[in-house]
């Protein structure tokens, strides 16, 4: 063969080596991006499920209630991470003697309150709930998850929870004296909480209020807070309970300028709704403030939020009071008359300012509820947890 003919086919063959192997590189190279992008893709896929199932949780927002219940009925004799410990339902039956109706201390809707004593001794409350629809279920995930977080004196604590044919059971703290609802409005009208204790309990919710509100990591609004969902012990220090229509604030921080959650998606029975959670539905913690307003109200004068027996223009509390709250010459003649006379005008008035802020219309006017704490406890006993010496 010719000499130059051979080196031409030499070349030739080499050339299409070369571009044969070059080909297979970029082919191999193309095959493992997208080997690798799909990869990263499902990665971020599966972590955006873990950051959604977490949220959820903090939210408690079920993925579905009966799911929730299938989990925990297979996984009863298990203390859930970031739940409170299971209970086992024979226990729960017998504390209570088989819910025995001469133990009933509350009811309400779905839900009963049972006394109920442990095999140890200690007396305890048995919240029962028929979850029989998906936003009660939802409501008890939502009070059992959040319970076990909190760990404040005026926050109620838990000792765990039980199910039981779709039935659900909160076991918390008993508290001797019931609600406040029950004291104000109950068959005592009021007749054991004397205007220094009023305030202590105001002190107490306060102190509560920004335990979950500023401390809480991510914070906590309530939006269910009334005197029925306030307990008290048996030396009247009072407790915030009842977290079924409690939201975490997105994103963290809270205050009038941020601390926005997610809009209302818990419909039905809440405490006082702020101006703008009616309007825009959505919620920030100077909902709890505007609700520790319309409390305070019912402590200083004695009535109901909402009372249609009231002769008219007085029915709505809030709407009557706000003409009367800074007017240090009506106020001593509009306070409750089981303490009427009994405290300083001066301090009155004070507190009638503090109702007065919390119930401004627009949010960035209410005052945070440190603030309030930091107002209320110059007003308080030294002997009642505040600075005031008697």
């Amino acid at each position: 063969m010719d000499p130059i003919r051979k080196k031409l086919l030499i070349a030739a063959f080499t050339i299409l080596c070369f571009s044969f192997t070059a080909i297979l590189l970029s082919l191999v190279c193309l095959w493992k991006i997208h080997r690798k992008k799909k990869k990263n893709n499902s990665e971020k896929l599966l972590t955006q499920a873990d950051d959604h199932s977490l949220e959820d949780a903090e939210k408690g927002v079920a993925l579905s209630p009966s799911s929730f219940f299938a989990k925990c009925n297979s996984l009863c004799t298990l203390s859930l991470k970031g739940f409170a410990s299971f209970i086992d339902y024979k226990m729960i039956e017998k504390a209570t003697k088989n819910f025995d109706k001469i133990n009933i201390l509350d009811e309400s809707g779905f839900k009963l309150v049972y006394k109920a004593i442990l095999d140890n001794g200690t007396e305890v409350a048995v919240k029962k709930v028929f979850c029989l629809t998906k936003g009660i279920q939802r409501e008890f995930e939502n009070e059992v998850k959040l319970l076990s977080r909190f760990h404040h004196s005026n926050v109620i604590s838990s000792y765990g929870y039980s199910i039981e044919n779709e039935t659900g059971f909160v076991v918390y703290e008993l508290m001797h004296n019931g609600s406040l609802e029950t004291q104000l409005h109950g068959p005592s009208r009021g007749s054991q909480l004397s205007w220094h204790r009023r305030l202590k309990i105001a002190l107490d919710i306060a102190r509560g209020l920004q335990y979950l509100n500023e401390l809480c990591i991510p914070p906590i609004i309530h939006r269910n807070l009334k005197p029925s969902t306030i307990l008290l012990d048996s030396n009247f220090n009072a407790k915030i309970s009842d977290f079924g229509m409690a939201a975490v604030v997105a994103g963290g921080g809270g205050g009038k300028e941020g601390g926005l959650s997610r809009s209302l998606n818990f419909l039905g029975k809440t405490g006082p709704i702020a101006p703008e959670s009616i309007l825009n539905g959505i919620l920030t913690d100077m909902n709890d403030v505007y609700a520790f307003g319309v409390i305070l109200l019912e402590l200083v004068l004695g009535r109901k939020a909402l009372e249609m027996s009231e002769v008219s223009g007085q029915e709505c509390l809030v709407r009557w009071a706000r003409a009367v709250l800074t007017d240090r010459h009506v106020m001593p003649n509009v306070v409750d008359p089981v303490i009427r006379g009994t405290m300083s005008v001066k301090h009155l008035n004070q507190v009638g300012v503090i109702a007065y802020l919390c119930l401004e219309d627009e949010p960035k006017y209410r005052p945070l509820i440190t603030d309030i704490l930091n107002s209320l406890v110059p007003l308080v006993p030294v002997g009642l947890g505040g600075t005031l010496i008697v």
